[in-house]
């Protein structure tokens, strides 16, 4: 455990908390959860109970990815859905804010793009048994938020393109380009992850048991998740980073799962090309970065052949609309 005067009065608090709700149990230290990406992630248990605890870094604000407490207002809107997620017991406002979760056993792992040793049968029946639920999501009523529209997303992902030296993005301008003369028109928003994926969901066995990672939920179109959710479906999406797993569905069989009977709807290819301008983005920015020194990982200089293909391939799919 880090022992900053700030970390030790979040443990403090955090201690306390879980004091009050397990009298007489012994409450342990804040323990480094590994792998988080936004604010700080920890584990506790008092007693046998585990549970996590996201927290805003000490002298930060809570904004964006660090809005821990707009995190737990989305799992608490989802408590008792038919979307699994984390119980909250547990939210504290005073700044740094914090809150905790309860603690989900489970695997998360994405199956054409981590190293792991899973059965290829098991992958599929995960990614066959996340697409209800993310059907389910989005019969969700939303908490209050600003509502995200394509147009929107579109210029958040531009911004993010366009930082990126233009070498490492080879077609990336005339894709924008494409993307913006041909928006779609809006449908009716709906609670939208923004990351919906097996890799942000806790199995146990083959049933989604937690999906987890809300930083980036909205209020915003559902073909947003679904075209990003479709795109971990095919290893030949990421050339040099990809596995392949046998019997994986395909992204037509993994939408027929999502929409369990109903009409596909409308547009959607443009919404896969934009996961596709999405994921060369964030690629992109991530090799600039290593290219920079500012984040020193030479894995990343296996990005440019997926960075290229996603730039290719979001503009065949736009080509096929018109």
């Amino acid at each position: 455990m880090t022992t900053t005067a700030g970390t030790t009065a979040l443990a403090a608090r955090v201690r306390a908390r879980l004091t009050e709700l397990h009298p007489g149990l012994p409450v342990g230290e804040l323990r480094t959860l590994p792998g988080g990406h936004s604010g700080l992630t920890y584990r506790i248990a008092a007693g046998p109970v585990p549970y996590v605890v996201k927290a805003v870094p000490p002298g930060q604000r809570p904004l964006g990815r660090n809005d821990v407490l707009r995190q737990a207002r989305v799992l608490r809107a989802l408590a008792g859905s038919p979307v699994p997620v984390p119980g909250v017991v547990a939210v504290d406002m005073t700044e740094p804010a914090w809150f905790a979760m309860e603690f989900v056993d489970g695997e998360a792992v994405e199956p054409v793009l981590d190293e792991h040793r899973l059965d290829p049968g098991l992958c599929r029946e995960r990614m066959l048994a996340l697409a209800p639920v993310l059907s389910e999501l989005h019969r969700t009523d939303a908490p209050d938020a600003e509502p995200l529209d394509p147009a929107g997303e579109l210029e958040r992902w531009s911004r993010t393109m366009r930082a990126v030296p233009t070498e490492l993005r080879p077609g990336a301008e005339d894709l924008l380009a494409a993307l913006a003369a041909t928006i779609p028109d809006r449908v009716r928003p709906t609670l939208t992850h923004g990351d919906f994926r097996l890799g942000n969901a806790l199995c146990q066995g083959a049933r989604p048991a937690a999906v987890v990672d809300w930083e980036i939920w909205a209020h915003g179109d559902p073909r947003i998740d679904v075209g990003w959710f479709l795109l971990f479906a095919d290893h030949r999406n990421f050339p040099r980073l990809g596995r392949a797993v046998p019997g994986l569905p395909g992204e037509d069989e993994l939408l027929a799962a999502y929409l369990d009977g109903r009409p596909a709807p409308p547009d959607l290819d443009w919404f896969r090309a934009l996961a596709r301008t999405k994921m060369a983005a964030i690629m992109g920015h991530n090799l600039r970065r290593h290219r920079e020194g500012k984040h020193h990982d030479p894995d990343q200089e296996r990005l440019p052949p997926t960075i290229a293909a996603m730039i290719r391939t979001a503009r065949n799919l736009l080509a096929r609309r018109s």
